[in-house]
């Protein structure tokens, strides 16, 4: 793979810098709740070297009834102050995921909101750890490092946006959940959700921009995980998910194809397949 400090780095370019002082890792592991993880409590029994862990929500808008709702600026840029996070800094963003990335790339894709560049560990802590690199328990030192931030609003879509998508096909909507939940087989995790997909969507689960290995495909194939969902890269991309998370994986895959014109769904089907006078479809 190439490595690219604004996208997506390998466990070997990261193990080569991980004493570097200007590096700094974050562990952004999140899990949806059936999946019985405890993000926190891995976090501390073990970690790449230096790394600080920040939850989602901790990085969200806290006044809003939607899940992960990006932040204030004000919030992310205090949030990232206390981490040590901040200007001049290179940032590698990692979770604890099996498959692949899940959540990093929703910080990565906020860092982008918010005019700062990270990349993601390709493979995540589950291939730092297949490779016997180094984990620890110790708690990082950290030191408040002032960061400056500018946002973004091109990279984020509400549901108006989406909804003249939708009906004027402008920009492409793809959806990153899993096809049963994308066709309306099975239902939401969350209650209170209709089931099956904004209209005109087209459907990319995240578990096909990767291989076995857990690590993100390249060039033809990351570009043809797109195209057979008929997705067309020379157009416009609105992604969406659940809850706005793993959206931000296809927006990493997108970052890494040269694709310009990406953003991302804030609201997704928490908010979409909650009201009743927006459309759905199914199948």
């Amino acid at each position: 793979m190439r490595d690219d400090p604004a996208t997506l780095v390998s466990t070997r370019w990261l193990a080569q810098r991980l004493t570097s002082p200007d590096l700094r890792v974050i562990d952004a592991s999140w899990y949806l709740p059936d999946a019985g993880r405890d993000a926190r409590a891995e976090y501390d029994a073990g970690h790449i070297p230096g790394a600080r862990f920040v939850a989602l929500d901790e990085v969200s808008d806290g006044r809003s009834t939607l899940p992960h709702m990006a932040p204030p600026v004000e919030k992310f840029m205090s949030r990232m102050r206390k981490l040590g996070v901040g200007d001049g800094h290179t940032v590698v963003i990692y979770d604890g995921n099996a498959g692949g990335v899940f959540s990093a790339a929703r910080l990565w894709w906020l860092f982008r909101l918010f005019g700062q560049t990270a990349a993601v560990l390709d493979g995540g802590f589950a291939k730092w750890r297949a490779e016997a690199r180094k984990v620890t328990a110790e708690p990082p030192t950290i030191r408040d490092r002032h960061m400056t931030v500018t946002r973004h609003p091109d990279l984020m879509r509400d549901v108006t946006d989406v909804a003249q998508a939708a009906k004027l096909g402008h920009a492409q909507i793809v959806d990153a959940r899993a096809a049963p939940r994308f066709r309306g087989d099975a239902p939401e995790p969350r209650p209170g959700l209709r089931a099956g997909h904004i209209p005109g969507a087209k459907n990319v689960p995240i578990a096909t921009l990767f291989r076995a290995d857990g690590t993100m495909k390249d060039g033809p194939d990351l570009a043809q995980a797109f195209v057979a969902a008929g997705v067309d890269l020379d157009r416009p991309v609105i992604t969406s998910c659940g809850s706005g998370v793993t959206a931000a994986v296809l927006n990493l895959g997108l970052a890494r194809l040269g694709h310009d014109h990406h953003s991302l769904y804030d609201g997704s089907w928490a908010e979409w397949g909650m009201y009743p006078d927006l459309k759905i479809e199914r199948g």
